[in-house]
Protein backbone atom coordinates (compact mmCIF):
# COMPACT_ATOMS: atom_id res chain seq x y z
CA UNK A 1 0.00 0.00 0.00
CA UNK A 2 1.09 3.95 -0.98
CA UNK A 3 1.81 5.94 1.88
CA UNK A 4 -0.88 7.79 3.00
CA UNK A 5 -1.04 11.31 1.28
CA UNK A 6 -2.58 12.62 4.68
CA UNK A 7 -3.35 11.19 8.27
CA UNK A 8 -5.04 12.70 10.97
CA UNK A 9 -6.50 11.26 14.06
CA UNK A 10 -10.26 11.86 14.90
CA UNK A 11 -10.91 11.26 18.35
CA UNK A 12 -9.64 8.25 19.29
CA UNK A 13 -9.81 6.87 15.73
CA UNK A 14 -7.84 8.07 12.62
CA UNK A 15 -8.78 9.11 8.59
CA UNK A 16 -6.78 8.41 6.13
CA UNK A 17 -6.42 9.87 2.49
CA UNK A 18 -4.31 7.85 -0.03
CA UNK A 19 -4.11 7.52 -4.19
CA UNK A 20 -4.87 3.46 -4.76
CA UNK A 21 -6.96 0.83 -6.06
CA UNK A 22 -9.23 -0.21 -3.91
CA UNK A 23 -9.34 -3.67 -4.42
CA UNK A 24 -5.95 -4.12 -3.17
CA UNK A 25 -6.50 -2.76 0.28
CA UNK A 26 -6.27 -4.96 2.82
CA UNK A 27 -8.67 -2.93 5.70
CA UNK A 28 -10.21 -5.40 7.16
CA UNK A 29 -13.49 -4.06 5.19
CA UNK A 30 -14.16 -1.76 1.77
CA UNK A 31 -17.25 0.04 0.85
CA UNK A 32 -18.11 -0.94 -2.69
CA UNK A 33 -20.20 2.18 -5.08
CA UNK A 34 -22.80 0.23 -5.68
CA UNK A 35 -26.03 0.45 -7.58
CA UNK A 36 -29.79 0.23 -5.93
CA UNK A 37 -30.20 -3.40 -7.97
CA UNK A 38 -26.71 -4.51 -6.37
CA UNK A 39 -26.30 -5.88 -9.95
CA UNK A 40 -22.81 -4.89 -10.37
CA UNK A 41 -21.81 -2.35 -12.97
CA UNK A 42 -18.80 -0.52 -14.29
CA UNK A 43 -16.37 1.38 -12.31
CA UNK A 44 -15.52 0.86 -8.77
CA UNK A 45 -18.38 -1.70 -8.28
CA UNK A 46 -16.85 -4.11 -11.77
CA UNK A 47 -13.75 -3.32 -10.30
CA UNK A 48 -14.60 -4.75 -7.07
CA UNK A 49 -16.55 -7.37 -8.65
CA UNK A 50 -14.28 -8.78 -10.83
CA UNK A 51 -11.36 -8.82 -8.44
CA UNK A 52 -13.63 -10.32 -5.87
CA UNK A 53 -15.05 -13.55 -7.60
CA UNK A 54 -18.56 -14.73 -8.01
CA UNK A 55 -19.12 -15.37 -3.94
CA UNK A 56 -19.56 -12.07 -3.62
CA UNK A 57 -22.43 -11.56 -6.27
CA UNK A 58 -24.32 -15.27 -5.50
CA UNK A 59 -24.10 -13.79 -1.81
CA UNK A 60 -26.21 -10.67 -2.72
CA UNK A 61 -28.53 -11.99 -5.20
CA UNK A 62 -28.90 -14.69 -2.04
CA UNK A 63 -29.17 -12.43 0.78
CA UNK A 64 -30.81 -9.16 -0.66
CA UNK A 65 -33.01 -7.93 -2.89
CA UNK A 66 -31.77 -4.48 -3.62
CA UNK A 67 -30.80 -1.55 -1.56
CA UNK A 68 -32.44 1.92 -1.45
CA UNK A 69 -29.97 5.30 -2.26
CA UNK A 70 -28.28 6.06 0.80
CA UNK A 71 -28.16 2.64 1.95
CA UNK A 72 -25.51 -0.22 2.16
CA UNK A 73 -25.69 -3.91 2.86
CA UNK A 74 -22.43 -6.14 3.88
CA UNK A 75 -21.36 -9.14 2.56
CA UNK A 76 -17.83 -11.35 2.78
CA UNK A 77 -14.83 -10.00 0.62
CA UNK A 78 -14.60 -13.26 -1.78
CA UNK A 79 -10.78 -13.38 -3.12
CA UNK A 80 -10.24 -9.81 -1.63
CA UNK A 81 -7.81 -9.57 1.15
CA UNK A 82 -10.54 -7.69 2.98
CA UNK A 83 -13.33 -10.19 4.80
CA UNK A 84 -15.75 -7.49 4.79
CA UNK A 85 -17.53 -5.43 1.51
CA UNK A 86 -19.86 -2.72 2.36
CA UNK A 87 -22.22 -2.27 -0.84
CA UNK A 88 -23.23 1.66 -0.65
CA UNK A 89 -25.69 2.87 -2.89
CA UNK A 90 -24.56 6.65 -3.76
CA UNK A 91 -27.34 9.20 -5.44
CA UNK A 92 -27.09 10.01 -9.10
CA UNK A 93 -25.95 13.68 -9.04
CA UNK A 94 -28.83 16.09 -9.73
CA UNK A 95 -28.05 19.30 -8.18
CA UNK A 96 -31.17 19.07 -5.64
CA UNK A 97 -30.32 19.51 -1.91
CA UNK A 98 -30.98 15.54 -1.13
CA UNK A 99 -28.40 14.51 -3.42
CA UNK A 100 -26.00 15.66 -0.42
CA UNK A 101 -28.10 13.97 2.66
CA UNK A 102 -28.39 10.91 0.67
CA UNK A 103 -24.12 10.51 -0.24
CA UNK A 104 -23.95 11.14 3.79
CA UNK A 105 -26.51 8.36 4.83
CA UNK A 106 -24.49 5.78 2.17
CA UNK A 107 -21.01 6.62 4.02
CA UNK A 108 -23.14 6.52 7.75
CA UNK A 109 -24.81 3.16 6.88
CA UNK A 110 -21.60 1.94 5.73
CA UNK A 111 -20.00 3.40 9.40
CA UNK A 112 -22.86 1.75 11.47
CA UNK A 113 -22.37 -1.64 9.82
CA UNK A 114 -18.58 -1.28 10.85
CA UNK A 115 -19.71 -0.30 14.18
CA UNK A 116 -22.52 -3.30 14.27
CA UNK A 117 -19.68 -6.04 13.35
CA UNK A 118 -16.93 -4.69 15.01
CA UNK A 119 -15.15 -3.64 11.91
CA UNK A 120 -11.62 -2.41 13.02
CA UNK A 121 -10.75 -0.73 9.41
CA UNK A 122 -12.18 0.32 6.45
CA UNK A 123 -11.57 1.65 2.81
CA UNK A 124 -13.93 3.89 1.10
CA UNK A 125 -13.61 5.18 -2.43
CA UNK A 126 -15.22 8.16 -3.72
CA UNK A 127 -18.95 7.31 -3.45
CA UNK A 128 -21.24 8.42 -6.39
CA UNK A 129 -18.33 10.25 -8.04
CA UNK A 130 -17.77 8.44 -10.75
CA UNK A 131 -20.74 7.08 -13.45
CA UNK A 132 -23.18 8.87 -11.00
CA UNK A 133 -21.70 12.40 -12.17
CA UNK A 134 -21.05 13.79 -8.36
CA UNK A 135 -19.34 16.72 -8.57
CA UNK A 136 -16.29 15.50 -6.59
CA UNK A 137 -15.51 19.31 -5.04
CA UNK A 138 -18.80 18.89 -3.83
CA UNK A 139 -18.95 15.04 -2.45
CA UNK A 140 -15.58 15.27 -1.01
CA UNK A 141 -16.82 17.42 2.00
CA UNK A 142 -20.22 15.99 2.51
CA UNK A 143 -17.51 12.42 2.76
CA UNK A 144 -15.20 13.45 5.06
CA UNK A 145 -17.78 15.32 7.28
CA UNK A 146 -19.92 12.18 7.77
CA UNK A 147 -16.34 9.73 8.00
CA UNK A 148 -14.94 12.22 10.76
CA UNK A 149 -18.72 12.82 12.88
CA UNK A 150 -18.76 9.40 12.74
CA UNK A 151 -14.79 8.23 14.29
CA UNK A 152 -15.67 11.33 16.71
CA UNK A 153 -18.26 9.28 18.47
CA UNK A 154 -17.75 5.90 18.08
CA UNK A 155 -15.14 2.97 18.45
CA UNK A 156 -15.66 1.08 15.25
CA UNK A 157 -13.63 1.54 13.02
CA UNK A 158 -10.59 2.26 14.83
CA UNK A 159 -9.07 3.50 11.19
CA UNK A 160 -11.03 4.73 8.06
CA UNK A 161 -9.26 5.44 4.80
CA UNK A 162 -10.52 7.12 1.56
CA UNK A 163 -8.79 5.41 -1.37
CA UNK A 164 -8.91 7.38 -4.49
CA UNK A 165 -8.22 6.28 -7.83
CA UNK A 166 -6.53 9.18 -9.35
CA UNK A 167 -4.67 12.63 -8.67
CA UNK A 168 -7.74 14.84 -9.06
CA UNK A 169 -10.26 13.24 -6.59
CA UNK A 170 -7.12 12.78 -4.16
CA UNK A 171 -6.52 16.55 -4.63
CA UNK A 172 -10.38 17.49 -4.08
CA UNK A 173 -10.22 15.45 -0.75
CA UNK A 174 -7.03 16.72 0.36
CA UNK A 175 -8.67 20.46 -0.60
CA UNK A 176 -11.55 19.52 1.66
CA UNK A 177 -9.81 18.61 4.82
CA UNK A 178 -10.19 22.00 6.26
CA UNK A 179 -13.63 22.76 5.25
CA UNK A 180 -14.37 20.39 7.56
CA UNK A 181 -12.51 21.01 10.19
CA UNK A 182 -9.82 18.38 10.28
CA UNK A 183 -6.42 19.69 11.14
CA UNK A 184 -3.33 19.06 8.81
CA UNK A 185 -1.59 15.68 9.42
CA UNK A 186 0.82 14.16 6.90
Amino acid sequence: MAEPAFRVPVGANLLELVRGDITREETEAIANAANSALAGGGGVDGAIHKAAGPTVMAELRERYHGCPTGSAVITAAGRLKAKFILHAVGPKYSADPRDAELLESAYQTCLILCEQHRIVSISFPSISTGIYGYPVLEAAPVALKAVADHLRKKEFPKMARFVLFDDETLDAFHGAVHTVGLAHGH
